[in-house]
């Protein structure tokens, strides 16, 4: 009988154990973070808030996001073993075959651009695979040739909101403007966002050969002005939903704030230079683009 409790046990934990790895190789918490702003689009565009809509929206999002990051664990595998940030991934650490992995991120891919094609629209499922394919076959192998690879990895990384706002209309109709309009916001966000991310990871991307600041300086003022003038234009564009009116008074209040606060913590950085700048950047990169999403959803 304890024998047969410990088999048990010890399934569970190999169980549990293998769960955990799929949720390290889909990047679980990134995932969902990026499908919350595909979700607050859809509320945003939608007339009247389908909550089952909703749902699949959700989950096919998270699948098509889960691939995409599965997919670039796959190509960077080796790399990986290098960086101390990603060492312990379940493939290099040997815990995931890479016949596994493949199997993993294909299914979910399909799986997810077929939920956004059936249960929205195809114009959705095309957004879907278009996201999945720029993340894999030409962000992820540009990270090592050019700082430019991350300017072509904003455009993916900016489409939730507009596959959120697609997924609310029907059909292939007109994408709604304030489709375009939190897309743009999106993408300009990314670049102090990934930059700050960037800054506070230099020392191991340098070991993978990771080109991701834009100077070739990397943490120098080069590279901080870049960050700044960036979020100085984020301002502006964090404002349009107000400026077209799908958002009102107490909304532009919301996002002045964080843009301004975000603003200065990005002149921190610039006088600064320091990682500890960069860190409390990248945090409030965190914190700004939910709250602005937020603030158009409500104000």
């Amino acid at each position: 009988m304890q024998t047969e409790n410990l088999n048990i046990i010890e399934k569970s934990e190999l169980q549990t154990s293998k769960l955990r790895d799929y949720a390290t190789f889909m990047k679980f918490r990134l995932a969902s973070l990026v499908v919350i702003s595909a979700a607050i689009a859809f509320a945003a565009a939608s007339k009247e808030l389908d909550w089952v809509k909703m749902g699949w929206l959700v989950l096919g999002g998270f699948l098509v996001t889960g691939s995409s990051n599965g997919f670039n664990q796959i190509i960077e595998r080796d790399l990986d073993k290098l960086m101390t940030r990603t060492q312990n991934r379940p493939l290099p650490q040997e815990r995931m075959s890479v016949a596994e992995a493949m199997v993993l991120a294909s299914v979910t891919g399909i799986a997810g651009v077929a939920i956004l094609w059936v249960f929205m629209n195809p114009l959705s499922g095309l957004l879907g695979l278009l996201a999945l394919l720029l993340y894999t076959v030409v962000y992820t192998p540009l990270k090592r040739v050019t700082p430019f690879a991350v300017f072509i990895g904003a455009f993916p990384g900016a489409i939730p909101p507009l596959l959120g706002c697609v997924a609310a209309t029907e059909g292939f109709g007109s994408v709604p403007l304030i489709g375009w309009i939190l897309f743009a916001g999106q993408f300009i966000w990314q670049f102090p966002h990934f930059w700050a991310i960037a800054w506070v990871l230099d020392d191991d991307y340098k070991k993978a050969g990771f080109k991701m600041l834009p100077s070739p300086g990397g943490r120098d003022k080069s590279s901080a002005f870049q960050v700044l003038v960036y979020t100085l234009f984020l301002y502006p564009i964090s404002l349009m939903p107000v400026m077209f009116h799908f958002s009102g008074f107490i909304s532009s209040l919301i996002i002045s704030f964080c843009s301004i606060y975000f603003l200065y913590q990005a002149y921190v950085l610039y006088k600064d230079c320091t990682v500890e700048a960069a860190r409390k950047l990248m945090f409030g990169s965190f914190f700004y683009l939910p709250a602005i999403q937020l603030a158009v959803l409500y104000g």
